[in-house]
């Protein structure tokens, strides 16, 4: 059996070093899934692509240069490339969440609620409110990293989201609701660069970005 561990990532160098290590420690790579957003295009500059982009592994087969330049030469992270989600804007994505949110892949295959980041986070077993939280950090600047673990691994996997620095989200639902967020609304315009820029230096003041 396996569970579905999603977390919350300010910092993209944090969430590519936690998909390093759980493919470390044994998570094989259609079992994860990043998607963080582009929105400042510090990976590159967004074009319009089509379902056609992702393939059966959640790779986005247009964007593997992308990849070999952003996550190195194996692993989950060579097949990340440019998307953009409906309410998420631009983004740099890979693996089975990925492929879910953008209605294509293994994501329609699998039965999920397609199109929907939302949708997605809730088919893979994680409660509405913390599917919101994700998706609309996510929107706001994140990265989402998320692992579907064998049951004998979990305790480890949680350990390397815990130290690369992964967020809460109960805490963070609630720091978004003092500011009148109530949830993630697809139809909502996109982040733009300096929204985003200003939203990751209220979390991380004193880290890397």
């Amino acid at each position: 059996m396996t569970q579905t561990i999603t977390r919350l990532f300010d910092d993209y160098a944090d969430a590519t070093n936690a998909i390093r290590e759980l493919e470390a420690i044994g998570v094989p790579h259609d079992h994860l899934s990043i998607v963080a957003s582009n929105a400042d295009k510090r990976h590159g500059e967004h074009v319009d692509q089509d379902d056609d982009s992702i393939n059966d592994h959640g790779d986005v087969s247009r964007g593997v240069s992308t990849g070999a330049v952003l996550g190195g030469a194996g692993g989950l992270l060579a097949g990340l490339g440019l998307l953009a989600i409906p309410g998420l804007g631009p983004i740099v994505a890979a693996g089975w969440l990925a492929a879910t949110a953008a209605g294509a892949g293994i994501g329609a295959a699998g039965g999920a609620a397609t199109g929907s980041i939302v949708g997605a986070l809730k088919n893979a077993g994680h409660d509405e409110n913390d599917a919101h939280v994700y998706a609309e950090g996510v929107r706001r600047g994140g990265s989402l990293v998320s692992a579907k673990v064998p049951d004998e691994l979990v305790s480890e996997a949680e350990a390397v989201l815990e130290r690369n620095r992964s967020v809460d989200a109960q805490s963070r639902g609630a720091s978004y609701r003092e500011s009148g967020w109530t949830s993630f609304d697809d139809t909502a315009p996109a982040y733009t660069a300096d929204e985003v820029h200003e939203e990751r230096a209220r979390y991380t003041t004193g880290s890397r970005l």
